[in-house]
């Protein structure tokens, strides 16, 4: 690996960090994030909306939204690793964030794969500048990390396709300009060859979205429900019943579009440690705490060297492979452990909530409650596990005993 910038990196590393500078407020501490001045009622645009629509907007004007994309399409032509360069350089400083990722990091490659030239134009650009948001309508109730399980079925009749079924654990649904939708468009065919790929209006007749409460006390991620939508033809991406291949484009972008778990970390449960009375003496002095901070900092670390090995390929133009995989799901763990213990060393304090945002152990309850939502959201444990043996160690991969029957002939708890 290769921790240093060439030349061409050095100074693309500078102009950003000098247009960063100028309009953005650089962190104090790793934790210092941005906050909206305020809310404007549950379900509605909020200002962190309006915010992070402003700051996409700003970077566009300016060429830094979008850096990998062609500059036809509202993008830069930038290479993968000034793409990563520039989220090192944003990362210093607190500027909105949270909903564009889907739309810029998942929906805009699949369809610079498999939109027309025209759609690519009209949606294109305005998604780059930041001002229409995108879901992704992927998971239902009985197919989460079994995709090809899927039962929204798609019925077409001359030109329009016809949409029923349900999606569940949507981000960003309820304030949604369009949305990328996968299908069921053929039951008599094996689970992976019968699904069919569009893109489509959230504002659709027949759309209903029903915000999920959740253990953190936020709404972010829906139920959507479709009853009769209509959907032209001219919006299917890829052939009928090639869903499954047009997907996985989608997943693999997910892949960078997904990174670390955001939360407390080594440097936030050290600190507590020393603030901490364990026994009559600060935690940090127990030698079974120093031992558990050992072991999160060696994780820590693993991570960090994990992604310089990626960033190191980038800068190569090599593509990272599978191994990416491991940066979820080891961070994740790290986060709902170091958020667990955290939560047993403040004892019955821990249940307090504080109202400073900036109070260290105000960080571990949100941290505990939003570990497990994160283990789940872009890949289960289960499934990056699978991800890693079968495609970096290459172990033989899962019996799948019904890859190859058709779809409605394979068992389920419910009728199609």
């Amino acid at each position: 690996m290769d921790f240093n910038d060439t030349a061409e990196e050095a100074k693309f590393r500078k102009e950003a960090s000098d247009w960063l500078s100028a309009n953005a407020e650089k962190k104090e501490h790793s934790r210092d994030v941005y906050r909206p001045a305020e809310m404007t009622g549950e379900g509605g645009e909020s200002s962190a909306l309006q915010d992070a629509k402003d700051w996409m907007t700003k970077k566009y004007e300016a060429g830094w939204a979008c850096l990998h994309w062609p500059k036809e399409y509202g993008g830069r032509d930038a290479t993968a690793i000034e793409r990563v360069i520039w989220a090192q350089e944003e990362s210093k400083y607190k500027v909105p964030g949270g909903f564009h990722e889907i739309g810029q990091g998942m929906a805009g490659p699949t369809m610079m794969l498999y939109a027309t030239e025209e759609q690519k134009k009209q949606y294109l650009p305005p998604m780059a500048k930041g001002q229409e948001i995108w879901c992704q309508l992927f998971s239902e109730p009985g197919a989460g990390s079994d995709l090809a399980g899927i039962k929204t079925k798609a019925e077409l009749d001359g030109d329009t396709w016809t949409i029923n079924g349900q999606k569940v654990w949507t981000s960003g649904a309820h304030y949604s300009d369009y949305a990328i939708l996968v299908t069921r468009s053929d039951f008599n065919a094996p689970k992976h060859k019968g699904l069919t790929y569009f893109f489509l209006d959230m504002k659709s007749p027949g759309i209903e979205v029903r915000p999920i409460r959740q253990i953190t006390g936020g709404a972010n991620f829906n139920e959507v429900y479709f009853t009769d939508v209509k959907i032209p033809d001219s919006q299917r991406l890829g052939e009928v019943g090639d869903g499954w291949k047009v997907a996985l484009t989608t997943l693999m972008n997910e892949r960078l579009a997904v990174g670390d778990a955001s939360g407390v970390d080594f440097q936030e449960i050290f600190e507590l440690t020393k603030e901490s009375d364990f026994n009559g003496e600060n935690a940090i002095s127990n030698g079974g705490v120093r031992e558990k901070l050992a072991d999160w900092y060696c994780e820590y670390a693993g991570l960090k060297y994990t992604k310089m090995r990626n960033i190191s390929a980038l800068s190569r133009g090599d593509t990272p492979g599978p191994d990416a995989s491991i940066t979820k799901i080891v961070s994740a763990n790290k986060l709902q452990d170091i958020a667990n213990f955290g939560m047993d060393l403040m004892d019955n304090a821990s249940i307090i909530k504080s109202d400073d945002k900036d109070d260290i152990r105000a960080l571990f309850q949100g941290s505990l409650l939003g570990a497990p939502l994160i283990r789940i959201a872009g890949g289960t444990d289960e499934i990056l596990r699978n991800i890693i043996a079968e495609q970096v160690l290459g172990m033989p991969q899962d019996v799948r005993v019904d890859k190859t029957v058709p779809f409605n002939e394979i068992p389920s708890g419910s009728k199609n």
